[in-house]
């Protein structure tokens, strides 16, 4: 089974997390696969707009632990991906179009960090979304240190980043994290509506639009990044991590 499925319709490329089995997590096959549809995206004249959303019943369950348990306890046995997680962020970070997220279901730690890429969110009203850094341990990741702040306010990133608790649909959009909040029926197609209005529309203008959003913040995405994976490498497989990976193998076993 793929990781990622990918259509094509009126100039927006859909891609849809396709590991369902798991919940959407994201292994190294999964981020070597978004990240070579978002390259191809961003290179492909047809493609104006991209939106993203999950198969079954979560938009995406974060990092997976499987894979992060072993890279954290006996890295020699992990294999990385061709891009994995960190090129996945630089394609976010690069990325030049309009990007959309449809939050189908749960979406945890990068299934919530992505929404700081996305240009427009749209979150289904029964999704919930948790950044669970604190509860395992970790640093912040996806950049999410500085562009959760700036998107929600400083008070709000706090929480959505120290607490480890779950958000609901609602407090997303009173944050200011999604733009609309849509019943689970309606979500993907008042998201492709919205995705067609905008591709609809002059290309190059869409990417001058963006382009003078964004441009002046990737270089602090860039930092972040780097700041983050320097706590990450210091923090995985020590300490607190260590005791949370522990207990999660043990609930696994």
């Amino acid at each position: 089974m793929t990781p990622v499925t990918i259509t094509d319709h009126a100039k927006v490329r859909t891609l849809t997390f396709n590991r369902p089995e798991s919940l959407n997590a994201f292994n190294e096959a999964m981020c070597d696969a978004v990240t070579v549809a978002l390259l191809d995206a961003a290179a492909d004249p047809e493609v104006s707009v991209v939106l993203i959303t999950g198969a079954g019943r979560a938009f995406s369950a974060g990092v997976d632990l499987n894979e992060f348990t072993v890279r954290a306890t006996d890295p020699d046995s992990f294999t990385p991906g061709e891009y994995g997680f960190s090129g996945l962020i630089d394609a976010l970070i690069d990325f030049p179009k309009p990007l959309i997220c449809a939050v189908n279901g749960v979406g945890v730690g990068i299934g919530t960090t992505i929404l700081g890429f996305a240009d427009l969110a749209f979150m289904s009203s029964t999704a919930r979304l948790k950044c669970p850094f604190s509860s395992l341990g970790v640093p912040p990741e996806a950049s999410s240190s500085y562009l959760l702040p700036t998107l929600i306010g400083r008070q709000n990133a706090a929480w959505v980043l120290m607490s480890s608790e779950w958000i609901s649909a609602a407090e997303a959009r009173q944050m200011g994290l999604v733009f609309e909040v849509c019943e689970p029926d309606e979500l993907l197609a008042e998201a492709t509506r919205r995705a067609e209005l905008l591709a609809s529309r002059s290309l190059t203008s869409l990417m001058a639009v963006k382009h003078t959003m964004v441009e002046p913040n990737r270089q602090q995405m860039r930092e972040a990044k780097v700041r983050e994976g320097e706590l990450f490498t210091r923090l995985m497989g020590a300490g607190d991590n260590a005791d949370a990976l522990a207990e999660y193998a043990g609930r696994k076993g």
